[in-house]
């Protein structure tokens, strides 16, 4: 059975200088984790609008594409991270109402997973779990917030996380592994208050 070639991302982009409208088969292939990883970060509202931009962007600057990158996907991301970051103000007011309401949201929504990396104690509540990240989120740096982000909520690895961010892969994890710890910190210290406040109500 003669098996159908699959042209690679670049090879997409490369004809799409001449022909444009092959840059439609990028947006379809790699829409839905654009959305997810925006709405993670500025919540659904924001989300559709920026991820016409993040493409309408990527179109217009498709010739700066590098040969012999075969995925688009963390390219588009790099887009959309600088996109999120001049909207620093609708991300903080984000988790801030994160915080509040203290959840994450569904998958697609609002934050809608939690880094797997990051080993929270079973013994924590959820709800107090989530106010803890969101505000913990609020305190970390840009450059912290965006590798952390990419690693929580898209399926770049650290050598895909370094390509979208244009830094080297140690510092990807040099970050990754201070954000984490900033969080863990945020978190223990939050399930160590509530513990208090139980322990005081129940004597």
């Amino acid at each position: 059975m003669r098996e159908t070639y699959v042209r690679s991302d670049a090879e997409v982009i490369a004809e799409a200088l001449e022909h444009p409208g092959q840059f439609t088969e990028i947006y379809r292939r790699h829409s839905l984790p654009v959305f997810r990883y925006i709405a993670s970060r500025l919540g659904r509202e924001c989300a559709e609008d920026l991820r016409s931009e993040t493409f309408l962007v990527a179109f217009e600057s498709r010739h700066r594409f590098r040969d012999g990158v075969m995925s688009a996907l963390p390219w588009l991301l790099g887009i959309a991270t600088q996109l999120i970051r001049r909207r620093r103000r609708e991300e903080a007011h984000a988790w801030k109402l994160a915080a509040r309401v203290g959840g994450l949201g569904g998958e697609g929504s609002l934050h809608g997973g939690v880094d797997p990396g990051i080993d929270v104690d079973n013994r924590l509540d959820a709800d107090v779990t989530a106010r803890s990240l969101a505000t913990a989120m609020t305190r970390l740096s840009r450059g912290d917030r965006d590798v952390l982000g990419l690693a929580a909520w898209s399926d770049l690895d650290t050598a895909g996380i370094a390509e979208a961010l244009h830094i080297a892969e140690g510092t990807v994890r040099t970050r990754l592994h201070r954000a984490r710890k900033t969080l863990r910190t945020y978190i223990d210290a939050s399930a160590a208050s509530t513990t208090e406040r139980d322990y005081v109500r129940t004597r």
